[in-house]
């Protein structure tokens, strides 16, 4: 069924949940949802979206708990820019909310139509900047302080290591890849979300694995990692 809202309350207003991803993504929600219910007992993303759509601000705010996160880790890996990739996470949240009153139920999951609105605008963002330079210190690389300080030491050169193999592959390859195996998406999914066949996105993430294997064969002994 499609639910139309008239007026529906907007999250940019009283607040801004999708303004502070800079620093602290998800403080705003985090104020407009004090207790988090069980998951078995919260609705689902395409609920929450019509919830949304007919004047429920605190949906709006549950669903960037949700979202915007992912968002951010997909964006992040794209492009390798915590600036650019919270630029991104923003404009895909305020999309969302934009469409919500349009929204068909079961015409499309709202994480797949999320994630396509991202690489969108991942690809849109290194269209402008095509030829420049991707800051890779700019990644946060937080602490871990379970870890001692050698183990964190390594596992922060592994995902610099990672990073920096990711940017060397082909823009679709490098999306399929982090799609399949960063964020776990199946690969019908990732066909929905990149607009290809299913076999496409196959060879893609082959292509891009042993890419990725490659690339990173020289540094095995540097990362810590040793063949039993």
């Amino acid at each position: 069924m499609h639910k139309r809202a008239t007026n529906p309350a907007s999250p940019l207003e009283g607040g801004a949940l999708v303004t502070g991803f800079r620093g602290k993504a998800m403080v705003a929600a985090n104020r407009m949802v004090a207790v988090v219910p069980p998951a078995a007992a919260l609705p689902g993303d395409e609920a929450l979206l019509v919830l949304f759509a007919n004047g429920d601000p605190s949906a709006a705010a549950e669903l960037t708990r949700r979202l915007a996160p992912r968002v951010l880790g997909v964006a992040m890996r794209v492009l390798g820019n915590q600036a650019e990739a919270e630029d991104v996470t923003q404009d895909a949240m305020i999309r969302l909310w934009k469409i919500a009153p349009e929204w068909r139920q079961g015409e499309a999951q709202v994480s797949t139509w999320l994630y396509r609105v991202t690489m969108n605008l991942c690809i849109d963002v290194k269209r402008r900047k095509r030829g420049g330079h991707v800051d890779l210190d700019a990644i946060p690389e937080p602490p871990d302080p379970a870890a001692g300080v050698v183990e964190g030491l390594q596992e922060s050169a592994r995902r610099d290591a990672l990073q920096e193999a990711l940017e060397t592959l082909p823009e679709r390859q490098r999306q399929a890849v982090i799609l399949r195996h960063l964020e776990e998406l199946t690969n019908p999914e990732i066909a929905g979300i990149m607009d290809l066949s299913v076999e496409a996105v196959e060879s893609l993430t082959a292509r891009g694995k042993r890419a990725l294997a490659k690339a990173l064969a020289g540094r095995r002994e540097e990362l810590g990692y040793h063949d039993d």
